[in-house]
């Protein structure tokens, strides 16, 4: 089985958007580090995704100018908080949200939601062989 997750930090968010109760924050490219089971070596890759908070509301980040590199930060859901990554798959009904920040700003990108769930778009795009050290 393999472990898939989107690692926060350096993925570019490249827009907010929102219509009808939902916050979609597209992220163009996003890295995703994948780890085989029984493995200790991963590999990186890139894929464009969109994170979707439905039953949404924009606490912080109306103004953000984007493009911009996220930094890291929380998504939550329900009662799990996942610091610096997203697990993928995601789709989840219940209380989420993220608290994300971006380099070189204090501004910070923050959604509580009613549910989330991830789309991603295309095939991801190999980037390199992780080795353990």
């Amino acid at each position: 089985m393999d472990l898939t997750s989107i690692e926060l930090p350096g993925s570019v968010i490249q827009g907010v958007t929102r219509s009808h109760g939902e916050i979609r924050i597209r992220f163009e490219p996003a890295y995703l580090i994948q780890t085989m089971t029984g493995s200790e070596e991963r590999t990186r890759w890139r894929q464009n995704i969109v994170l979707i908070f439905e039953d949404a509301e924009l606490l912080e980040g109306e103004s953000l100018e984007l493009p911009a590199t996220c930094a890291g930060g929380d998504v939550t859901e329900n009662v799990y908080t996942y610091r610096d990554m997203v697990p993928v798959p995601l789709e989840s009904r219940g209380r989420a949200g993220c608290d994300l920040t971006l380099e070189g700003s204090d501004a910070r990108l923050r959604v509580e939601a009613g549910g989330v769930r991830l789309e991603r778009e295309d095939l991801p795009r190999y980037i390199e062989h992780i080795r353990k050290s």
